[in-house]
């Protein structure tokens, strides 16, 4: 069918602005699209912003740590510096300094202390040495070489009389009156436990008396080199009875030499069976001889006022023979200690050849 020429115009008129309506709304739809875009975009933009803002204000702290590490550079630099300034320091002291000198005075607390070294003769230390001062039952050990070599019959039966009941110091004893033992019995007694009454009868009955016994004492001293000593008495009661530290060390020696005094000096203990049945034990007076970190081949402690609490004795140490004399403690557990204290100073060689060295 042909439509007329009016309506074919009104058709064409009709496309045209359909095309047009779409175009439009084409162009809507684009521009909604880009504006969506360009505000996502603009947040996007905003929020970075935002971080951008806050990264400086977190960031100043680490600008300032990076400002300071090389201070803390430079002072661990300084420390180290220091330190090893300190520790060369340190090391020149200690090669500089005596080794003997590194404890304190009040280390060894005995009044007068005297160490030798027997097997070379050296003084590891020394103090208050220089005069003859009393030494109280460390007699004994004179009495005992006496009587040792006077060669007497050890077998001989000897009585505790009046006579060697101590009327000076009133000193008590576990030997009454009418006890009779051998004359080994009262040397060991005498040695082992300290007891007057049988060093004072070994003295007695000396041919000749007490008098003759003490000559014989002062004789020894003098032979074995005890030129600074001096005896009055067997048993170490009287304060006249002296010597000086360095002879003392060679009564240690004459002691040790001979069998008997070694043996019944270093007994832990000894049993007496007196004739009316009764036994006693008796013990020694230094404690150290039951200890078995100890190799002492003489010993023999003493005590009066006027002396103090003293020990002396002989010691293998570092597989050395060393002699300790101590004198004028002021306890028995102070002499110990000093003993154990100067042991553990030998063995750890900081003792040295140097008389009159601070402990």
């Amino acid at each position: 069918m042909h439509l007329p020429l009016q309506w074919k115009y009104r058709k064409s008129c009709l496309t045209s602005l359909l095309a047009v309506a779409l175009s439009l709304s084409a162009g809507i739809a684009v521009g909604q699209d880009k504006a969506s875009s360009t505000s996502q975009s603009q947040q996007k933009s905003g929020s970075g912003a935002k971080k951008s803002a806050e990264t400086p204000a977190k960031s100043a702290p680490k600008s300032s740590t990076t400002a300071k590490k090389p201070e803390a550079k430079n002072t661990k630099a300084k420390s180290a510096a220091n330190s090893s300034k300190q520790a060369a320091a340190k090391t020149a002291a200690a090669k500089a300094a005596p080794v003997a000198k590194v404890t304190s005075y009040g280390a060894v607390r005995s009044h007068v202390v005297y160490v030798q070294d027997l097997s070379s003769s050296a003084v590891l230390y020394s103090r208050n040495d220089d005069v003859p001062r009393p030494i109280a039952s460390i007699t004994k050990l004179m009495t005992a070489i006496v009587i040792v070599d006077s060669k007497l019959p050890l077998s001989d039966v000897i009585e505790v009389t009046q006579d060697d009941v101590d009327t000076v110091k009133h000193s008590r004893s576990r030997l009454a009156v009418g006890t009779k033992l051998t004359r080994a019995e009262m040397l060991h007694l005498a040695l082992m436990s300290s007891e007057n009454r049988a060093a004072n009868a070994l003295g007695r009955t000396y041919p000749g008396g007490l008098p003759a016994f003490v000559a014989a004492m002062n004789a020894k001293a003098q032979e074995i080199g005890m030129s600074r000593s001096q005896f009055v008495e067997p048993t170490g009661l009287s304060s006249d009875n002296v010597a000086t530290p360095s002879d003392l060390v060679k009564l240690l020696q004459a002691s040790a030499s001979r069998e008997a005094i070694h043996r019944y000096t270093t007994d832990q203990e000894h049993e007496v069976k007196f004739k009316s049945g009764r036994t006693t034990l008796f013990r020694n007076t230094n404690m150290l001889v039951a200890n078995r970190d100890w190799d002492i081949r003489v010993s023999k402690t003493g005590y009066i006022n006027e002396a103090g609490q003293c020990l002396v004795m002989v010691a293998r140490i570092n597989n050395r023979d060393t002699a300790i004399v101590l004198l004028n403690a002021e306890g028995k557990s102070t002499r110990i200690g000093d003993a154990i204290r100067i042991r553990q100073l030998v063995q750890r060689k900081e003792l040295a050849s140097a008389p009159d060295t601070v402990l």
